[in-house]
């Protein structure tokens, strides 16, 4: 009854079936593993925001070049972490990021390089101002730095990807994207190959700075991605078989389906009927 499976054309669909279904599951796969990457992202971002602060050391490995060049990047794990450091501020050096988003405005998130007592210096994103009047991206007035010794708790966060160029403008340093290897070329220090997100600072920090906000990565979009390429895997395969189970009920007579009765078609009984 399916022995029409094994001519050429029905084998070749059955392998365009099968490699359609693997290349389904892989695709379901790869989600997945993004799925469970940003759970763990997440668990991380919370379980940071709980954490007592540790020493700097526990986070980074100090670097170990010379002036103008960014150490390590933090482990995975350390990322988000809560840690604290006590240094002095740099204002001379001061990077202003722009195009940046905090309660549905675009203005600058502000870094500064935090200059410990071994000399190496740990970027501090002190949080989010306005623009100046006259346009996101006008320049804006920041709030002077506390002087001598500070302390600092944040969470650990890790260089940005795709950074553009950095030019100096008005006595301080403007990028779109905080890459510290670039950044720290611009600087005469070694710097840490990370950068912190500021949540607490003593002397307490200017309150013209709002909190940069961090977002929960969306790991539920990729759980529906995963639903979805495995159901198509199983669609793929069912519909073939359901293909060839009809072939076979047709082949063998079975699927006959009785055309529907045109009464219209029928004669007219007669009056003596």
């Amino acid at each position: 009854m399916y022995r029409f499976l094994l001519s050429p054309r029905w084998l070749g669909a059955l392998a365009l079936t099968l490699v359609a279904s693997a290349v389904m599951v892989w695709l379901g796969n790869w989600q997945l593993d993004r799925y469970q990457g940003r759970t763990e992202v997440n668990e991380r971002i919370d379980a940071g925001l709980r954490m007592a602060p540790v020493p700097l050391s526990e986070a980074f490995r100090a670097p170990t070049g010379g002036p103008g060049t960014a150490g390590p990047p933090p482990a995975e794990d350390k990322v988000w972490s809560r840690i604290t450091a006590t240094g002095r501020y740099d204002p001379s050096n001061t990077i202003l990021v722009r195009g940046r988003t905090a309660d549905s405005r675009v203005g600058f998130e502000v870094l500064t390089p935090l200059v410990l007592a071994d000399g190496t210096a740990l970027l501090v994103d002190r949080g989010w101002i306005p623009p100046a009047p006259g346009g996101a991206t006008a320049q804006p007035s920041v709030p002077a730095t506390p002087t001598g010794d500070v302390t600092v708790v944040g969470r650990v966060h890790e260089t940005e990807s795709g950074a553009g160029t950095v030019a100096r403008r008005n006595g301080l340093l403007e990028t779109r994207r905080v890459g510290v290897p670039g950044l720290a070329r611009e600087l005469p220090y070694p710097v840490y190959g990370g950068y912190l997100l500021l949540d607490e600072q003593t002397p307490p920090a200017d309150p013209v700075f709002k909190a940069v906000p961090v977002g929960h990565a969306n790991n539920w979009q990729n759980f529906g991605y995963v639903v979805q390429w495995w159901l198509f895997a199983v669609m793929a395969l069912f519909g073939y078989g359901w293909v060839a189970r009809r072939e076979a009920r047709r082949a063998a007579g079975i699927d006959t389906t009785t055309a529907p009765l045109d009464r219209a078609a029928e004669p007219t009984p007669s009056a003596s009927a």
